[in-house]
């Protein structure tokens, strides 16, 4: 028996502020294909039904159609409202990559009510041209007005300043440099992550915290006087976001990651998700956001809160520009992480050469991420003494930064594990290994991602690695396939690298394997780097147990004295 087709693809409740409204909403994903591919006749009699007057339709499944439907659907949507009780609702309709399919959004304040209003559009959408279009707006009104009004939204109010940081890169880092920093200036904080919920830097529960979950887990935690949030691109758009503001936000970067998921495809759209978070900062914060990123800078037109740029460029016309307008940067001027306020000479915080997690200045994007957390923990009000005693005893090391750039000696051979998992990511891991490079020594690379990258980005991957390697293995992630065949993603790499004329990959079935394999070809001077997503705890421990240490600061600036002497 062949199903009946629906209208309805996905209806998801967003539990807080989201990339449609900045409270919570129901979403609706539609299959449009009753609509446009309806009879004129039956199309003029829906517009009429729900008020729309002079409408163009256009042909069965031309692209006048469909924007044709886009407005009607929106314009059904608060009509079926009107009619159940719910005057003046505000809706947002967006374009999918399907052509046929459309999204729709709206604010709600009871959940039943809400759920019965989404569902009831469905069906009006999918008995067109089979009943009397208005009896069939009139029952879904009737069902609306009739359902229990349900639960209401539960989005949290805080009542402790909280710092949201999001970005494609660097947001686990920069997230825990200012928890780090908040803990010197004495105050009891509380984070959340994708590693779990820490509280004064314990891990008190284990798991990805990213999403809406974590900034209640740490808000609900006794005694948490700062809360720091790290957010997620699928938290945002799955269920929103967990409280109805934040004091400062910061957004490190974006780039290309997990596009072609949940409607997102391009990198202004993957922005926009990442605004979200911007646009709900009080109107008395601050937004941090990186200059010298055209998408992030461009999110200040988009908050009632004052901008706080970082660049490492103390002339970027971005930074002029956010200074003229009344608000402040962190740059770095002679070496100095330093901080500009309109009217006022430049304050000189700390050396960068005495910011451990730049390893010695070596790290562009670790010291982007210095630059941020200098500006959202001055901007959330910790003092200057602490911001600078934090940025220098924040250590790149599993201890305070697990699985971000953490560097290892073992006998002559350095080791660096990272998270690196998409195309920024790697080519920061491979900036680091080339910084630790001493004269003769080689780059051995442990290359992998988890599956639900694009094809495009897999083989960008493996490009980048090839290019910058003088030897890649392919390192699968079997807990991070996410439906993916592991010889398909093999051969994309492959493909990648075989663009800049590297060929003959070989590919082991773990990210410990990988290291285990790279380690034994190595000798004296290499230096062998893994991206690791899964096996983090295996690889520090047999580390250890073949006696490799963790590299102090001094160690590092060692290193890179004697890679660029």
């Amino acid at each position: 028996m062949t199903p009946v087709q629906t209208s309805l693809v996905e209806l998801r409740v967003l539990d807080g502020p989201n990339l449609y409204f900045p409270r919570p909403a129901v979403k609706l994903t539609l299959d449009l294909a009753h609509l446009t591919g309806a009879s004129e006749a039956d199309v003029r009699r829906f517009a009429a039904r729900i008020g729309l007057r002079n409408v163009r339709p256009g042909a069965r499944g031309s692209g006048f159609r469909q924007r044709f439907a886009a407005r009607a659907v929106a314009r059904l949507v608060r009509q079926v409202a009107a009619e159940a009780g719910t005057d003046r609702l505000a809706v947002r309709v967006r374009p999918t990559a399907d052509r046929d399919r459309l999204v729709v959004a709206y604010p709600w304040r009871h959940r039943n009510r809400a759920e019965a209003l989404g569902r009831g559009v469905a069906d009006v959408l999918d008995a067109l041209g089979t009943a009397d279009i208005d009896e069939l707006v009139g029952r879904a009104a009737e069902r609306v007005r009739a359902a229990d009004l349900g639960a209401g939204p539960r989005t949290l109010r805080p009542r402790v300043p909280i710092v949201a940081v999001t970005g494609t890169n660097g947001k686990t880092t920069t997230s825990r440099m200012v928890a780090h920093i908040g803990r010197m200036a004495g105050r009891h904080v509380g984070w959340s992550s994708t590693d779990g919920i820490y509280v004064d830097g314990e891990l008190v529960e284990a798991g990805d915290y990213s999403g809406p979950g974590g900034a209640g887990r740490v808000l609900s935690y006794p005694g948490v006087q700062l809360a720091v949030t790290e957010t997620a691109r699928g938290g945002i758009l799955l269920r929103g976001i967990g409280v109805v503001h934040n004091d400062v936000s910061v957004v490190t970067n974006v780039s290309a990651d997990h596009l072609g998921l949940h409607g997102i495809d391009t990198l202004d759209q993957l922005a926009e998700v990442k605004a979200v978070v911007t646009r709900i900062t009080k109107p008395g914060g601050w937004c941090v956001l990186n200059a010298d990123d055209p998408r992030v800078i461009a999110m200040r037109s988009g908050t009632k809160a004052q901008t706080w740029a970082f660049s490492r460029d103390p002339d970027s016309p971005a930074v002029r520009s956010v200074l003229s307008a009344g608000g402040r940067a962190t740059t770095v001027i002679d070496g100095w992480v330093s901080v500009l306020r309109p009217g006022t000479d430049a304050d000189p915080m700390v050396p960068v050469a005495d910011v451990p997690m730049t390893l010695a200045g070596l790290s562009h994007y670790n010291l982007e991420n210095a630059l941020a957390a200098t500006s959202a923990a001055l901007a959330i009000g910790l003092p200057r003494e602490a911001v600078v005693e934090g940025l220098r005893t924040f250590a790149p090391g599993p201890e305070l930064n697990p699985g971000r750039m953490n560097v290892y000696s073992l006998d002559d051979v350095t080791v660096v594990v990272d998270l690196a998992h998409n195309e920024a990511g790697l080519e920061a891991l491979l900036e680091i290994m080339e910084g630790l490079r001493p004269p003769r020594g080689r780059l051995l690379l442990g290359l992998g991602t988890a599956g639900d990258r694009t094809d495009e980005i897999v083989r960008g991957l493996g490009e980048i690695g090839a290019r910058g390697a003088d030897e890649v293995l392919i390192v699968h992630k079997r807990d991070y396939l996410r439906g993916r065949d592991p010889e398909t993603l093999a051969a994309l790499f492959r493909e990648g690298a075989a663009a800049v004329g590297v060929t003959g990959i070989d590919a082991v079935d773990s990210e410990l394997a990988g290291l285990q394999t790279l380690v034994q070809r190595a000798v004296s001077g290499d230096v062998v780097a893994i991206m690791c997503h899964q096996d983090r705890d295996r690889l520090g421990a047999w580390l250890g147990e073949c006696g490799a240490t963790v590299d102090t600061p001094d160690t590092l600036r060692t290193k890179v004295q004697t890679a660029h002497p």
